[in-house]
């Protein structure tokens, strides 16, 4: 995503708090709606596909694994 983004100030709120190089938030059923804001520089945004994958990835595992131990069989 190029230029602003609807929570574009929270996010540079959030990355000057962590001192950080780079952000990235996602807002569900925010004041503004549902949507992200990304600041980075280009080398973090061209591997950002893939830290989102390996992302998603880990929160499906996550998943499985609570939902495991929170059903019995």
């Amino acid at each position: 995503m190029l230029g602003p983004g609807k929570y574009d100030e929270l996010c540079t709120e959030t990355r000057e708090k962590a001192e950080a190089v780079g952000a990235i938030i996602a807002i569900f059923r925010g004041n503004k709606g549902t949507g992200f804001s990304c600041q980075a520089p280009i080398a973090i945004q061209l591997v950002l596909p893939n830290i989102l994958r390996d992302m998603a990835d880990q929160i499906e595992k996550d998943l499985v694994v609570k939902w495991h131990e929170n059903t019995e069989l």
